[in-house]
């Protein structure tokens, strides 16, 4: 069977100094799929755009914010992570300066600095835990991996770098 993946971005805002993420907690929609937890910014390619389009787009509308510079730090393949078991293909990106300043909230929650050294205290994805290591350090070549879930939750992780 072919996979036909939903193609995504999950973007990360670095504030200016680097030691803040500005993160959606996810606390406005009843119903939810990720009600309560926190998350980086994106969604959904559409047809007529490229990843970093969709990413540049995604961040404005999410955040009100114009990214200026942003980096690819690696894709994700998430088989049956979706509400009804859809695989979904992300591509993860660190925005490293942007212009504007970031809306209080959106309509999947409010919009918060987290430094980077307290997101192991938050609420995500427990998936979550194992890349956004792989999102902040210092090794410049972008990880692929894959992490299977089912019925919300993961069963493995591996990934490799070039």
């Amino acid at each position: 069977m072919p996979y036909t993946p939903i193609v995504a971005t999950l973007g990360y805002v670095l504030s200016p100094d680097g030691r803040q993420v500005l993160l959606v907690h996810r606390n406005a929609r009843p119903g939810d799929q990720h009600l309560g937890k926190y998350n980086g910014l994106g969604g959904k390619i559409e047809a007529d755009e490229d990843v970093l389009a969709g990413m540049r787009r995604e961040i404005s509308e999410e955040a009100g914010i114009a990214c200026e510079a942003m980096s690819l730090r690696g894709t994700i393949s998430w088989p049956g992570f979706g509400k009804h078991g859809e695989d979904w293909l992300g591509f993860i990106f660190v925005v490293t300066r942007f212009r504007g300043t970031p809306l209080d909230c959106n309509p999947e929650g409010t919009l918060e600095w987290v430094a980077l050294d307290r997101l192991d205290a938050l609420p995500m994805w427990e998936g979550d835990r194992e890349f956004l290591p792989l999102v902040f350090d210092a090794d410049p070549r972008p990880f692929h991996g894959v992490m299977p879930y089912r019925e919300g939750r993961m069963l493995s992780w591996q990934y490799s770098r070039l």
